[in-house]
Parts: structure tokens; sequence; C-alpha cells
């Protein structure tokens, strides 16, 4: 089967020195891309971490210390990867949680802005997950009637999420899926947009889960005292929260899309300002005219009678 795409698919899997997006670092990374005319490219980097590979980490995915020691760091590979997957959407197996939050924080330590704007990211075990359940190897087994060789090899892992996501598409092409809601539907079908639609569960903003977008596409936080609660209601009440956040032990990429909830915040915050400011303008006085003094009136004279002559005489005595 060929994938209907409308852009490349980068298919990617990653090795690293743990599983803390924040504090770990990748060793290995594999990249399947899927071109829209079906040809495809595989093109896998060893990476120097530049510490220590714990050994209960080298035990599972096969990497030690020695065998990258005089690889090239992720900083000099940074901008070499970033230029391969291009505008591609990502897919991978447990990609939004892992993979994806993990390569974001490991090029913004590289100073290399990749945008995740617009791209579609499809997470292969989701549908999985959703629909039967199972690990990699088991999924492997069960969509591809194959065994696994070599299970945590990122281009082995790359190469089987791969042809997973094929399998999927062909066993649930016309299978009902009824959602927690109740809402019946045939989500697994063979266009990235819907695959992206279906797989992103809890539709993360910065995709290490402290940022979750809900149900009417605004973002909240989804952890601690405040999760379920948008970013504009926490900062309008507990505008310290976002220096606590950013002064702690979050992923940068986190830390980055915080920043951009914060100047949202503090812009809207300006605007109502400066509307509340201007409806509350002062009502022009009216004019103050100074009144001007009133002449007196004289009365009129008054004709000589015998009262006015006997006051006469009294007063000059004749």
């Amino acid at each position: 089967m060929k994938l209907n795409l409308k852009r490349p698919l980068a298919f990617f899997d990653l090795e690293a020195t743990g599983i803390n997006v924040g504090a770990d670092r990748i060793v290995e990374i594999a990249i399947l891309k899927a071109m829209p005319d079906g040809s495809e490219t595989v093109k896998t980097w060893r990476v120097n971490p530049e510490m220590p590979i714990p050994l209960q980490t080298s035990l599972i995915h096969g990497i030690y210390d020695e065998d990258i020691a005089n690889e090239p760091t992720f900083k000099t590979l940074a901008a070499e990867i970033a230029e391969f997957m291009g505008d591609s959407d990502l897919a991978g197996y447990n990609s939004n949680k892992f993979d994806i939050p993990m390569l974001l924080e490991e090029f913004l330590r590289a100073n290399v802005d990749f945008d995740m704007k617009d791209r579609k990211f499809v997470d292969v075990q989701n549908i999985f997950h959703q629909m039967e359940q199972r690990t990699l190897k088991a999924a492997y087994k069960f969509y591809c009637q194959e065994d696994l060789i070599n299970a945590h090899a990122a281009e082995a892992d790359v190469i089987a999420t791969y042809k997973v996501l094929l399998g999927q598409l062909e066993m649930y092409k016309e299978t009902e899926f009824e959602s927690k809601q109740g809402v019946k539907s045939v989500p697994v079908v063979n266009d990235v947009d819907a695959l992206h639609v279906f797989t992103n569960i809890n539709k993360p903003v910065d995709f290490a889960g402290r940022l979750v977008f809900n149900d009417n596409d605004e973002v909240c936080f989804n952890f601690g005292k405040h999760k379920g609660k948008t970013t504009e209601q926490v900062f309008s009440v507990e505008p310290s929260y976002y220096a606590w956040m950013k002064q702690g032990d979050f992923p940068l990429y986190t830390k980055k899309k915080l920043d951009e909830e914060w100047a949202k915040f503090n812009a809207k915050k300006n605007e109502n300002k400066a509307a509340k400011t201007q409806n509350q303008a002062p009502a022009p006085q009216k004019p103050h005219y100074q009144s001007k003094p009133q002449p007196k009136q004289e009365k009129p004279a008054q004709p000589i009678n015998n009262d006015m002559l006997d006051q006469l005489k009294m007063k000059f005595g004749k």
C-alpha cells in the first residue's frame, strides 16, 4: 500500500541516554522520509551526547559510551537533520510523548528553530493502543506477521514503525471505532490529517504534556494545582505561576510555549486597559461664563408734595 501524502512524512526514532526529556540526550536518530511519489529515504546518525550513558540504558538499546565517543555532537548535526526533515509532517511510535519533545529540546539547545507550526504528527502507537493495546514488537508481529529483529535499534524500530502503519491502514480501513464519548467513526484512513486528529488524544501544546488544548482549543495546564485551567485564568489570578515555571525544571520547549501564552495574555490585558481608558474619557465641561455686574437702577424722580416740604422745613429749621 502506498501512503496518500500531500507532503513528505518523516518517520523518526530516537535512542537516548534516558527518558527525561529535559535532562537526557540523543545518542542515535534514524529518519525514514516517505515522499508523496512513493519513494523513501532512510538516514541514521550516531550522536555524542556529551554525557555518560547509564549502563541500564545501554543494555536496552545496545549503545555504549565507547560506541559514540568519536561521533559528532547534536549541535554539530542539528542543521543537517533539520534540513533533511524539511517541511515534512512527523510520525513515530510514542513520538508525541517522547521523540518529538526530545528532538525539539535538542534543537533548542543547538539554537536551531525547528518550526512546528502547521506540521501534522502521527503517533502510530496511539492507533495501536486504541485499537489493540500492545508493544511495538507485538504490533509488528500482529500487523506484519513477522518477528522484529534488532528491536531497540533505531533504524530497525523506525522501519518497523513504518510497516506497522501500512499494516494498520490495511487492517482498519473499514473498522468502526467508538470513542469514550460514544461517537462512532472510521478513523484509521489513508490520510495524514485524519490520522493526526485520531492519534493526538490529549491535543498536546508542548508535547511534554504540561500544556494541552481543551475542547474549545484554549491552552490549559495539564498538571498540578491548576490542571484543567486555561493559561489566561491562571495568569489572571496568579501571575507568579509563570515565573515559577520559567525557573523550574521544565523542558525548554514547554517554556517556549509558555512564553507565547504569557505574551498573548499581556497583549490582551494591554488592549483591554487601552479600551477601558478610552471609554472612561472625561466628559467635556460646559463653558464657564463670568456674569457682569448689573448697574444699579435709579428710582425715577418723584413730584414735590406737601410731605416733602414739611421734611425740608424740619431739616433746615424754616
